[in-house]
């Protein structure tokens, strides 16, 4: 009986290498890379090929720059436009490596994919469920919110019970070394640049400065260009005071930056829309969950209650700090990812 085949989404770092020498003792491996927009791709191309010269397996690079560009760098820009912070690896994910990359990989013959992310999968009476990877330092759930289940269905995710220390020997000890600070970064496409700087370069002429403001409409100062602030900023702000004051809103309507002191910055409210459930229904009404505001959020306590018009509000046991519109706010069960919603 011939093994099934698997497709590696290789980086050329230390996860998806080690991704690959798990699966080659029980499934016929194949590497694939995917080229989007990354600044150092020749440099990354020529490792990943290096790393599967040295496992034996071939290497194909699936060309999704035109792509990328449609459905992220797009997105990533009007977001910013809109006065809203974007978090563009949720939408990569859904539509780029867990879309059209995982297509391909299925479409040349694959049976499935597998990454070196940071979760786990277990399927329950034929519903695909995700969690939470095993290291509490290295979880990428939240990243992965946006998937259904016609994608998850074809994944494997063999880290999601390993931590990452482990992962660093285990690979040594498979003679795979200088591996040390090569962890990707959060947005792949920006290299060294800020996103001000990022924005400036590709929509020239977009720069438009205009009024700082407190909530009762004093202008106390000017900004230069709204797409470089988020909710929660102190820094950058040019306000001297005895204490800070701190971006609490921002109005693409006006071109004003709304600002305010600490206290101004908390709401316990917390309104979504455009909502995934990842098995399809969605928790029932006064459910209480906990919920992730950000990639880098603790996570706190809520209830749940639907709004109507494909909305729901996220009631928090204590208010939060700096709740940033067109992030994401995640939903679990314990360690379950239930499904996600956008900040409104």
């Amino acid at each position: 009986m011939s093994r099934k085949r698997i497709g590696i989404a290789m980086s050329g770092g230390v996860d998806s290498t080690a991704c690959a020498i798990m699966l080659q003792k029980d499934y016929s491996v194949q590497g694939f890379f995917m080229h989007l927009a990354q600044p150092d791709f020749q440099a990354q191309q020529e490792r990943v090929q290096e790393i599967a010269d040295r496992l034996g397996i071939s290497l194909t690079v699936i060309d999704l720059q035109r792509q990328f560009a449609e459905k992220v760098l797009a997105y990533f820009s009007s977001t910013y436009f809109d006065g809203l912070t974007p978090n563009p690896c949720l939408i990569c994910n859904r539509e780029i490596k867990f879309g059209l990359f995982l297509e391909a990989i299925l479409a040349s013959g694959m049976d499935g994919m597998a990454t070196g992310h940071y979760v786990r999968i277990i399927e329950r009476e034929g519903i695909f469920h995700l969690y939470k990877g095993l290291d509490p330092l290295k979880d990428q759930s939240y990243f992965l919110s946006r998937l259904g289940q016609a994608q998850l269905s074809r994944l494997i995710f063999p880290l999601g019970e390993r931590n990452k220390a482990e992962i660093y020997l285990f690979v040594e000890e498979q003679g795979f070394t200088g591996f040390a600070g090569l962890e990707s970064q959060d947005v792949c496409f920006l290299a060294n640049e800020t996103v001000g700087d990022f924005l400036e370069e590709k929509f020239p002429g977009t720069l438009t400065d205009g009024p700082v403001v407190t909530r009762d409409g004093r202008e106390i100062g000017r900004h230069n260009g709204l797409f470089r602030y988020t909710i929660g900023q102190r820094r950058g702000l040019g306000i001297p005071d005895s204490t800070p004051w701190y971006v609490v809103r921002l109005e693409p309507q006006t071109n004003r930056v709304v600002v305010g002191k600490e206290d101004e910055l908390l709401q316990q409210r917390v309104d979504i829309g455009d909502l995934h459930w990842l098995a399809g229904a969605p928790p029932e009404d006064g459910s209480r969950h906990e919920a992730r505001l950000r990639s880098t959020h603790r996570g706190a306590r809520a209830s749940f209650s639907l709004s109507g018009n494909g909305q729901a509000v996220l009631n928090f046991d204590e208010p939060q700090r700096a709740v940033t519109p067109g992030q994401f706010a995640v939903l679990y069960q314990e360690d379950e990812i239930l499904g996600s919603g956008v900040i409104l």
